[in-house]
């Protein structure tokens, strides 16, 4: 398949997309989350959480459902942009984990998939497992 190139620079909605999928891939390097990091904590309920993370005027705000155990079970987001015909189009968007393992002293998830929510159903457009991680800690 040929992707169409489609021209981002100056669209807020796909930087703030970007914004929303490098917030989720997060999990795999937690310490990131932490507030101290610059993401904003607001509880819900006893296993979820609002999130918010800025870059400059550039925000994105998840939901964060966490099982049991307190591990980060899914993320959501009411909008997410996406090229579709190359336009952008909003929709409800969603990631899963599972699989925790602890990697270099915390817990990751080693499977995941995320999917945009459309009105005829989830649109999963990435399901993967982590094989390794390698992370570069700071002396």
């Amino acid at each position: 398949m040929i992707w169409p190139v489609v021209n981002m620079s100056g669209t807020p909605g796909l930087a703030r997309a970007e914004l929303i999928r490098f917030f989720t891939e997060m999990l795999w390097y937690p310490t990131a989350l932490l507030s101290s990091q610059g993401v904003r904590w607001e509880a819900v309920a006893d296993v979820s959480a609002h999130a918010t993370l800025s870059d400059g005027n550039v925000v994105a705000k998840r939901m964060f459902r966490f099982k049991p155990d307190g591990l980060i079970e899914t993320v959501y987001a009411e909008a997410r942009e996406r090229v579709v015909d190359g336009n952008t189009a909003r929709a409800p968007w969603q990631g899963r984990f599972w699989n925790y393992a602890k990697r270099a002293g915390m817990r990751v998830p080693l499977n995941g998939e995320v999917a945009s929510m459309l009105p005829e159903g989830a649109k999963t457009y990435w399901r993967g497992t982590v094989t390794l991680l390698q992370y570069g800690f700071a002396v």
